[in-house]
């Protein structure tokens, strides 16, 4: 994941490492209301910034206390991601968006098939749109522009 694009959100752990300041160093879980609580400095705004943005930002509120803080922020885990899989699929629910994934990938990962699941007729609902996908073209090496790249709250219903 990069550090200079990622966007921390809701739910998503972080883990805040100030160089030879064991009282800040520690493991953050961002808020509901995208913030976390750092010693010293109070409430920062974590969601919506980048992991070098917020290692930025606790950098210029840590400097009133230490002298020329080195503040590294990185993602340990991703929560505020994620797509669903329901239908006739082994293992319907949400997974984590935490790398790119494609409409193929995501199904491998829901564990493939049930028996009578329809593989020619796959919906994604993306807000208000629905997106076609047939998983037996993709086996066929046939229409792969529909393998798209899911986006976040993207729901895959397979009938």
């Amino acid at each position: 994941m990069d550090p200079t694009t990622y966007v921390i959100g809701v739910q998503d752990q972080i883990y805040v490492r100030v160089w030879r300041e064991p009282d800040f160093t520690a493991p953050y879980a961002v808020r509901p209301d995208g913030k976390i609580t750092i010693p010293l400095i109070g409430d920062v705004q974590a969601g919506g910034l980048t992991p070098e943005r917020l290692a930025a930002q606790l950098k210029q509120g840590l400097s009133d206390y230490i002298n020329n803080p080195d503040v590294t922020v990185t993602v340990t885990q991703v929560n505020s991601k994620k797509y669903f899989v329901t239908g006739e699929v082994y293992h319907a629910g949400e997974f984590p968006l935490a790398v790119p994934t494609r409409i193929f990938d995501a199904l491998s990962n829901a564990g493939g098939f049930r028996e009578f699941a329809n593989k020619k007729k796959i919906v994604i609902i993306r807000g208000a749109e629905r997106l076609k996908f047939n998983y037996i073209d993709i086996l066929r090496g046939k229409n792969l522009e529909q393998n798209i790249l899911l986006q976040n709250g993207d729901t895959i219903v397979v009938e």
